[in-house]
């Protein structure tokens, strides 16, 4: 075995090579992702995949998420729908900056 094969590497996706690149080179110095949500429904899996990428990539490079809720569609947000993607987000195990 050579030196390479002795300790097994994690695999990167796409992203996070970029992330580890723009990391190491300097381009960016810190990890900023956010989820904005548009408070008028609840939220399906699709969101809930988004919720762990974005959180997921912040904690794992030690940056911050921003939660900031859209206002594209007045008429049809509710407050009902800001706190049940609050409790959503703390439910998958996430807090925000």
């Amino acid at each position: 075995m050579t030196k390479d094969t002795d300790t097994p590497r994690e695999s990167l996706n796409f992203i996070e090579q970029i992330i580890e690149e723009d990391l190491k080179t300097g381009k960016h110095k810190t990890i900023l992702t956010r989820f904005p949500p548009e408070p008028n429904g609840y939220l399906h899996i699709g969101h809930a995949k988004s919720i762990c990428l974005n959180f997921g990539l912040a904690l794992k490079y030690g940056g911050k998420t921003n939660l900031r809720f859209d206002d594209t569609n007045p008429e049809k947000e509710d407050t009902e729908y800001i706190n049940s993607i609050i409790e959503d987000i703390k439910w998958l195990g996430f807090q925000w900056d």
